[in-house]
């Protein structure tokens, strides 16, 4: 059975059903997003909190992509399988980054790799699950995989695209009302109640807007493949000549790069996506022009060079400094590269238009679901193996020395596992081993790990930094910290550590304790925000930080400048800035989101 006609997705109860659904998740997103802001259940136990928000994000994608597409009760059993897969791996999460490094109170966002490949993961797994629905069969033919695949990547492209036109419309809206002083829409489009559903509802919509008119998203995907495959012989003819000058250059200045095999992964995936788009389904022989035929067979024999290279400069690095999490996932992705190669370089070696390259594609789809399934859970988790691996270079092989031993590593890159052999290693009779382990816990910030070059210059912060009132001068103090190497668990404002970068600084008594602190406050978005306090023998320290976007907000600003601040009890958790309440963060808090007034 093929997958469901046109005239059965366009029942209006469809539509209905996925507006619902992107309503629903809108408001468990906002009521997730205000749990975070003010500090209350769920977002107090991460090990539910963080499921919670991976399930609410990707869950309700996959059912609405699947209704109509897909039996209502298949619907909601493969909604269900994903989400429990989904919730396993965000406890996992929870728990490894629990407690956070030189954090109080821990960590309530999932980490940023896991969202990507959950992403990545998902979409391999849907199309699979959809294409063989389509045809009531466990594995489906490869065309129907090709179609899935393509169709859902072509609708989450333009569904990104139409929430993004819709949010422009508002904000051209917004500007509009603004001009005769109505200003009713620009504060409503601050409201997280708002945007939070509004976004969540346009994509449920766009996705049903592409789901009913097939024919189109058809046309979009086959104008794309078509200018794709025009590109793949000028890759081609790059990748090959790249392979020849390797013959007069050698591989030395490959290694000299320390970044080679980032690159040829790279390179390889290009290829692969560019021989697909010239080979689809494998039945576009009569009208796939001569020149990309032929360019699609040789990028085939070319994945095998590049791959080999790639594994074996990963290999070299490996030898010289042990495992680490970067090097265990690019070997991962050299795993799924090295089949796609051996594949490949089979099918082009064969008589006819590549024909093993679909059954190489599914085989290697289900390679990559169980890589990532093992990178994100205890199996192969890229943390708990290069601890492991870099402690067994440490204690027993003798292939590093004490004191060349990166012990700051275990502190900042191996989550709970990095934290669980720095305790072990306290207990060491070696004492070097000690010495390095209390200098790696001394450090608060990841920065500390690499010294300030000599040769880099230190910031003039006098023409950085606008000092209010007018007329007042920070302390002499304060200018002649050297903030670069401050040890601290939030770093310093940008203005304080880089030529160039410019800050506002303002005298202000925000501890009611007689002496006035500074509040600095970057001129641009991202520049920082923190009070900064003396903490006696000529050393600043940072106190507090202020929410993400309060630095560049014009608004805030220019009340700073007119002097509209004053502390509310309790003293350092709240100031009052033009009318306008706002907390300071304590240095060992995650910080939340604030809205620019303006």
């Amino acid at each position: 059975m093929q997958t469901p006609s046109p005239e059965a997705l366009v029942r209006p109860e469809v539509g209905a059903r996925r507006l619902l659904i992107g309503v629903a998740q809108g408001g468990l997103l906002y009521w997730l997003y205000r749990a975070a802001q003010d500090h209350v259940w769920p977002a107090t136990v991460p090990m539910l909190f963080i499921p919670l928000v991976l399930v609410c994000v990707f869950a309700p994608v996959l059912l609405n992509s699947s209704l109509g597409n897909m039996a209502g009760r298949r619907a909601a059993q493969w909604t269900g399988l994903a989400s429990a897969i989904i919730a396993a791996l965000g406890v996992y999460d929870a728990w490894r980054a629990v407690p956070g490094v030189g954090q109080a109170t821990p960590m309530i966002s999932p980490s940023h790799l896991l969202c990507v490949f959950l992403a990545a993961g998902f979409f391999i797994a849907h199309s699979l699950v959809m294409a063989g629905s389509g045809e009531r069969r466990r594995l489906a033919s490869y065309s129907a995989y090709f179609e899935t695949a393509w169709k859902l990547g072509v609708q989450l492209a333009f569904s990104g695209f139409f929430v993004g036109l819709v949010w422009a419309v508002l904000n051209m809206g917004a500007e509009l009302f603004a001009l005769v002083h109505l200003d009713f829409l620009k504060e409503l489009l601050r409201k997280s109640w708002f945007n939070i559903p509004v976004v969540t509802s346009a994509f449920s919509c766009a996705m049903h807007i592409t789901d009913v008119r097939p024919a189109i998203v058809r046309g979009i995907r086959t104008l794309l493949l078509v200018l794709m495959s025009w590109i793949l012989p000028v890759a081609v003819l790059i990748v090959g000549g790249f392979l020849a000058s390797l013959l007069f250059t050698g591989l030395a200045p490959l290694w000299a790069t320390r970044h080679a095999a980032a690159v040829l992964l790279g390179a390889a995936a290009l290829l692969v996506v560019l021989i697909n788009a010239a080979w689809q389904n494998g039945a576009a022989l009569a009208t796939t022009a001569l020149p990309i035929r032929l360019s699609a067979r040789l990028a085939a024999l070319l994945l095998a060079p590049i791959v080999l290279i790639a594994i074996w400069a990963l290999t070299l690095r490996v030898a010289d400094y042990g495992w680490t999490n970067d090097r265990i996932i690019a070997a991962a992705c050299e795993l799924v590269a090295a089949c796609y190669a051996a594949g490949y370089a089979q099918a082009a070696l064969r008589k006819g238009w590549l024909e093993r390259i679909g059954a190489v594609n599914i085989i290697t789809a289900f390679v990559v679901l169980a890589v990532l399934l093992a990178l994100f859970s205890p199996i192969a988790d890229p943390a708990r193996l290069s601890i492991n691996n870099q402690l067994a270079r440490l204690s027993s092989s003798g292939k590093v020395a004490t004191d060349k031993f990166d012990f700051s590593y275990l502190r900042f890159e191996g989550a709970r596992y990095g934290k669980e052999a720095l305790a072990r290693l306290t207990q060491s009779s070696d004492l070097a081993v000690r010495a390095g382990v209390d200098k790696a816990l001394a450090m608060s910030v990841p920065a500390l790990r690499y010294p300030v070059a000599a040769a880099e210059a230190r910031p003039d912060l006098a023409a950085n930094i606008t000092v209010w009132p007018k007329g007042a001068s920070l302390p002499p103090s304060f200018m002649a910290m050297e903030w670069r190497t401050l040890n601290s668990l939030v770093p310093a404002p940008a203005c304080l550590v880089r030529a160039g970068a410019r800050c506002d600084a303002f005298l202000v008594d925000v501890t009611d304790d007689g002496k006035p602190e500074v509040l600095v406050v970057g001129a641009e978005s991202g520049g920082g925000a923190v009070i900064a306090g003396d903490a006696g023998t000529g050393n600043w320290a940072i106190l507090d930080r202020m929410p993400a976007r309060f630095a560049g907000c014009v608004w805030y600003r220019e009340r700073l400048i007119a002097g509209q601040i004053r502390t509310v009890a309790p003293p350092r958790k709240v100031l009052e800035i033009g009318g306008q309440r706002i907390r300071s963060i304590p240095v060992d808090e995650s910080v939340p989101a604030a809205t620019c007034p303006n």
